[in-house]
């Protein structure tokens, strides 16, 4: 599967190569497809499972109201999660020698991080500026996710030189 898909990827590269690596392209398609899996999936969330309408909770520890944008929020991050990091282990960063279960734990301390600066963004855009939430969604993901090519390069894939 894993061939298939690089190949199926590696065959838009040519017009590319002129400006891209092959590797940042190949980040690129596969962050792109799982920004647009999260941005449909908040949709879907937000609009069909939702309703657009805010869940009421009574458990102990947890906020009396989650609004209905912050709870298609947290549905497509575990959507998005599991999309990103199995492109992202088996088709883009695969020369990283660190375990699985590390780099695992790496990715969702990343993806923590981007979900507080995506909630606290989303919460600004939608209730402060008062911007539709699928839009603003969509520019997040695009801002944040810049930020975490460099992390998961760097941080979570990184490949560790032996002296």
């Amino acid at each position: 599967m894993r061939k298939f898909l690089l190949k199926i990827i590696d065959f838009f590269y040519p017009p590319f190569s002129n400006w891209l690596p092959l590797h940042t392209f190949r980040y690129l398609v596969s962050g792109g497809t799982t920004a647009a899996c999260g941005i449909v999936s908040y949709y879907i969330a937000y609009n069909w499972i939702l309703h657009q309408e805010n869940i009421h909770v009574d458990f102990p520890f947890l906020p009396k109201l989650i609004t209905a944008h912050s709870a298609a929020l947290i549905i497509s991050t575990f959507i998005s999660f599991s999309i990103g990091f199995t492109l992202n282990k088996y088709l883009v960063f695969t020369k990283s020698n660190l375990k699985g279960r590390i780099q695992m734990f790496r990715y969702a301390a990343v993806l923590a991080i981007n979900f507080g600066l995506n909630l606290a963004m989303l919460k600004y855009m939608v209730e402060g500026l008062h911007f539709y939430p699928s839009v603003s969604q969509a520019f997040i993901t695009l801002t944040l996710s810049l930020c975490s090519y460099f992390l998961q390069k760097h941080f979570t894939f990184r490949v560790k030189k032996h002296p």
